[in-house]
Formats: C-alpha cells, sequence, structure tokens
C-alpha cells in the first residue's frame, strides 16, 4: 500500500461581515464594532506557524482566503498572511491563491493592492444582478458595482476570477435566472459557481421562508437552461456546480475533491491531514474555535482527531463523487488506506442501477447519479442509524465563504 501523502493546501477564514445574509448559515458575524484587523492576524499567524511545524516539508498547491468577507481587511495584513505562509511551507508561493470579495466592501482600484500583496485569483459574490432579488437576499452590493469590481479585476490583471450566481430565488423565474448567466459571462470571468438557494436549517429564510421560491421542477428547469447558455459560453462543467474556462478550473476546490490535505486556520476552520505512520496512512482532522472572541483568546495548536476508518470510504466519496470527470480507482487506495474490495459491492450496486459508471480506470456519476448524489453517497455510510445533516459539508468545512462546499468553494 503506498503511502504517499496528498497535495496541501492552505484555507484562512476571516470571520466578519457587513450584514448576514438571511440565507447563510456559514460561521460568520455582523460587524458591529472596529474590525480587529492587528489582534486577528496575529492570531493567524501565531495559528499558521503552530499548524504548520511538522508540515514545513510540505509544499502548497494553493491557498483561498475565506468568510465572512475577507475583502474586509486591508491589503497589507493579507500580504502579512501570505508572507508567513510561505515561510512556512517548503517551495515558493503556491500557483494558486485565492481572495474571496463581496463587491460592496471593495474601494475602486483596490484590486491592485490585493494583486501586489500576492492574490492571483478573486472570487467575487456576485448572487444575481437583478437588485430586487439581491435585496431580498440581504445583499449590500449594486449590479452595477458587480460591473465596476469585474472591471477592476481585469485593470488590475486578475482576469482570473469567479463569479457566484443563484437559482431559484424568490420570485425568479427562468427568464431571470438566464438574464442573471447573460450578464455574468458579458464581464469575461474564468470561472463561474451556479447553485440553488437552499433553505439551510438554522437561518433566517429557514424561520420565514421568502414567498416566491420557485418549486423543484421550475428550479430544474431554470438550472438545464442556465447550463446550456453556459456551456455555450465555453465554460465546461467540471463539477457539481464549478464551471471554467479551459484550464481555469480551481485548483483548490480540486484538491478537495481529489481528497487532498489542507491546514485550516482562523474562527472555525477545519483541516484536513495525512500522515505516513508505520507504513500506513493515518488521517485526521482538525477543527479551531468556532467564535471569533473564542478564537483571539486560543493560540494553541489544533487538536489532531483521527477519522474513523469506518467513515473514510463515504468522506472519500462525498468530495470525488462531485467530479464530473469522476476519478481513478487507484486514487481511492491512495487517499485512504483502504483496499478497494472493501467497497467493491457497494460501487457494483451503483452501477447497476445506473448511478455510477466506469470507463477503463475511471469511475464517476451518471447524469442520474449526479442528480440524486446526496442518495448515493449515503450508501458508503457505515452500518447504523442515518445520520443527520448537509451531505455535502460532512467532513470538509473548512470552507464558509461565497463559494461553499455545499455549492462550490471556486
Amino acid at each position: 500500500m503506498s503511502t504517499t501523502l496528498p497535495p496541501l493546501a492552505l484555507y484562512v477564514h476571516f470571520p466578519w461581515c457587513v450584514r448576514k445574509c438571511p440565507y447563510c448559515d456559514f460561521n460568520s458575524y455582523t460587524l458591529k464594532e472596529a474590525l480587529p484587523e492587528e489582534r486577528y492576524v496575529e492570531a493567524l499567524l501565531s495559528d499558521l506557524s503552530r499548524q504548520a511545524a511538522d508540515l514545513a516539508d510540505r509544499p502548497l498547491v494553493s491557498v483561498f482566503l475565506g468568510g465572512g468577507t475577507p475583502s474586509l481587511f486591508s491589503p497589507e495584513a493579507i500580504a502579512r498572511v501570505l508572507e508567513a505562509a510561505q515561510r512556512a511551507f517548503a517551495g515558493a508561493a503556491a500557483p494558486e491563491v485565492t481572495l474571496e470579495a463581496n463587491p460592496g466592501t471593495i474601494e475602486r482600484g483596490r484590486f491592485a493592492e490585493y494583486r501586489a500583496a500576492g492574490i492571483n485569483r478573486v472570487s467575487l459574490g456576485a448572487q444575481s444582478f437583478d437588485a430586487r432579488r439581491l435585496e431580498t437576499l440581504g445583499r449590500i452590493h449594486s449590479p452595477q458595482e458587480t460591473r465596476r469590481a469585474a472591471e477592476e479585476l481585469h485593470a488590475a490583471g486578475l482576469g482570473n476570477f469567479n463569479l457566484d450566481l443563484m437559482y431559484a430565488l424568490p420570485g425568479q423565474d427562468a427568464a431571470g435566472a438566464l438574464s442573471d448567466v447573460e450578464e455574468a459571462v458579458a464581464l469575461a470571468p474564468a470561472h463561474l459557481s451556479h447553485y440553488q438557494l437552499t433553505l439551510e436549517p438554522g437561518t433566517p429564510f429557514a424561520a420565514t421562508p421568502p414567498p416566491g421560491l420557485p418549486d423543484d421542477d421550475a428550479g430544474a428547469d431554470m438550472l438545464a437552461a442556465c447550463q446550456e447558455r453556459i456551456a455555450a459560453a465555453g465554460f465546461a462543467q467540471y463539477e457539481v456546480s464549478g464551471y471554467a474556462r479551459p484550464d481555469r478550473e480551481c485548483r483548490h476546490n480540486l484538491n478537495y475533491w481529489g481528497f487532498g490535505d489542507y491546514v485550516g486556520i482562523g474562527a472555525g476552520a477545519h483541516g484536513k491531514l495525512s500522515f505516513a505512520a508505520g507504513g500506513a496512512l493515518q488521517i485526521t482532522r482538525t477543527v479551531r474555535p468556532r467564535e471569533p472572541r473564542r478564537y483571539l483568546a486560543d493560540t494553541q495548536a489544533a487538536g489532531r482527531v483521527p477519522i474513523a476508518a469506518a467513515d473514510l470510504a463515504f468522506e472519500f466519496m462525498l468530495n470525488a463523487l462531485r467530479l464530473t470527470g469522476g476519478f481513478r480507482q487507484s486514487l481511492f487506495a491512495a487517499r485512504t488506506g483502504m483496499e478497494w474490495d472493501q467497497i467493491a459491492l457497494t460501487v457494483s450496486a451503483l452501477s447497476a442501477q445506473g448511478l455510477l459508471s466506469r470507463s477503463g480506470e475511471i469511475w464517476r456519476t451518471t447524469p442520474l447519479g449526479l442528480r440524486f448524489l446526496n442518495e448515493v453517497l449515503l450508501r458508503f455510510l457505515p452500518a447504523g442509524p442515518v445520520r443527520s445533516g448537509r451531505l455535502y459539508a460532512q467532513g470538509v468545512g473548512a470552507h464558509s465563504g461565497n463559494e461553499r462546499i455545499t455549492r462550490n468553494i471556486a
């Protein structure tokens, strides 16, 4: 059994927003007083130093700065974090360094400063280009601010950017969803994240659903029409909700979906780390305190908790089956330390039902399997009571920014 360690990425969480959106259930907090930028950056640097102590010989394949709203932090603060990451790990700077940004928190011209700080990719939370829909979603930006932000990205040499779009919004029809896609394509992004609005437990929208939500059939029709238009614009779907121009797939995403490793620093950040131990893989999770004040008071290293062997097949499939291109059968053993025989019967049964397909060494979900991905994933859960919770978020919850695990991180 090979014990080659998987690629390593870094996720940095910035937990504050100007206002928390009513559909958002991620680890973010409304900024009610002055941003504690200096204290928080110092905590991040301490967290990073401690967690990277025994990982320094492993290079980073990507860095993702998510939130919350990382663009509330100055380019100087971002530069300090990136410089520390470069010192902490082997090799040069990561080839992909993404900053999540809300169009309403970017001043004209600042993208050039973020680029100078080390950012080479941006994920912009557009969500919609309909002012009424944005108001319903609780967004603080206008459609025109998104257009201006995209112009500034191009002017700053940051053409490798993602636009986050939602569909099946309150009062939206297929024409409205298509209009959003048309507006997004016109801004010439390199990547699109396109996902359906869902009412997540614990959010204001779940407690009081907004009127006019499209039904499931209407949502499916919107998705089909939008996917056709996105493909016609030259974007290929490479995972459940991610679409990219050639060679512009998000490397950070791909590392997640390939069950790669990642260090998670910041309030509420999770991590997944693999170690070679006695000729076998030991796969662990880390988690940091969720609430910013608790995190600022706790700069000790995140405890590492081994993932139970019974959960590894589920966790691998939770990630790998999102990819439309599928995964090599050999990757399962390489990333989990398990033998394929341990899941062969489950895979064969799903294949017989038309939910999975095989082409040579590649396994992937069929269009039917992708449509019913949660049901496919449940088949890999260990025997016992069915666990509740959002399947897509299980085990990969390092992110809580605009491009989420439940959608697409990109």
